[in-house]
């Protein structure tokens, strides 16, 4: 099992600046602690979540930090030129000393669509392309793409990577079309803070039957500990309900899904797993440390190569690092 950080630049009060100061000390520590990943979200937009570049904080990040792999998790891909994307990923890889994850997402908030004119129908197809372009971009000598959304001719990336090859993960809220894509590019999946233990076992057990290996995946939690699950409860449940809140009003413009009989479901189910505070609370690591250390063991067991990417879920930063230091004192020499 890997360990690894949650980033979301969240900013509950004080200045941005500040907020974002305080999520890559916060980086700076889980180097220090000996985490093995940091993974940096990406929102436009938001004035919650203010990690609208998360390039810019990777490269931060990277000169800041010495073991510590560095993620996204992960960049909008259908608001990218996947050229440009991937000159951005071979630049962070050699600034980093081969030290990055790229993870994908598709996005799909209407004021994302809006200003950077994409059709919200088309998300996941573009994601796809943007993908496997970006993919060859950084992993052969000279190419070609001819895509619905993406074509270029005989471009050639200069610099390269610096990792022979850069490990890639796709974000899905356990939907099978993103599932069958990632099993046939033999790229990873990332889980989000919602998805239960099930829906994961489901999604690796449809990625299994379809590459013959299970997928490295990378499941994001909530992570609060505290003296008694009262005061964890007490703590995350702001913070919680605030992301949700501030999500729903940077998606506030949101479109109906348009009618697709196979489609419909799946679409509105991504929405609300997204937007349900409680399943994060319901697939939590909170509680005493022995609470979270059991609800850990548990993921383990069921999913023993995972990577477990923790979300410190208190407003207050110093509390987010005190536990870090617990999670490294109390329950990591146990799992």
């Amino acid at each position: 099992m890997k360990i690894g950080l949650f980033c979301l630049t969240e900013h509950f009060e004080g200045s941005v600046q500040e907020s974002i100061m305080e999520q890559l000390r916060l980086v700076e520590l889980a180097d220090q602690l000996g985490f093995d990943e940091a993974w940096f979200g990406e929102h436009h937009f938001n004035g919650f979540s203010v990690i609208p570049d998360p390039c810019s904080m990777i490269a931060f990040a990277a000169a800041r930090t010495g073991c510590i792999r560095l993620g996204t998790a992960g960049f909008l891909a259908p608001f990218y030129h996947p050229v440009r994307l991937a000159e951005s990923i071979a630049v962070l890889d050699n600034l980093s000393g081969g030290r990055i994850n790229a993870g994908f997402a598709k996005g799909g908030f209407a004021p994302d669509t809006k200003h950077f004119s994409r059709d919200p129908d088309n998300l996941r197809n573009a994601m796809f392309e943007t993908t496997e372009a970006v993919d060859a971009l950084l992993h052969t000598k000279t190419t070609s793409y001819n895509g619905a959304f993406v074509s270029f001719e005989n471009t050639t990336l200069q610099p390269k990577p610096l990792q022979k090859r850069i490990p890639f993960f796709v974000a899905t809220f356990a939907n099978p079309d993103t599932i069958r894509f990632a099993a046939r590019q033999g790229y990873g999946l990332l889980m989000s803070q919602g998805a239960s233990l099930d829906e994961c076992l489901e999604a690796q057990k449809l990625y299994r039957s379809i590459a013959g290996v299970n997928p490295e995946i990378v499941l994001m939690r909530v992570f609060c500990v505290a003296d008694s699950y009262d005061d964890a409860y007490r703590i995350a449940r702001p913070s919680i309900d605030h992301f949700v809140k501030s999500m729903r009003a940077a998606s506030s413009e949101i479109p109906a899904p348009k009618w697709n009989r196979e489609k419909y479901n799946a679409i509105l189910l991504e929405r609300e797993a997204f937007f349900d505070g409680q399943k994060f609370f319901d697939n939590a690591i909170i509680g005493t440390y022995r609470e979270c250390l059991k609800t850990i063991q548990t993921i383990q067991n069921a999913l023993p190569d995972i990577h477990l990417v923790l979300k410190p879920s208190s407003s207050d930063p110093s509390q987010n690092r005190t536990m870090l230091n617990v999670f490294n004192t109390h329950i990591r020499p146990h799992i």
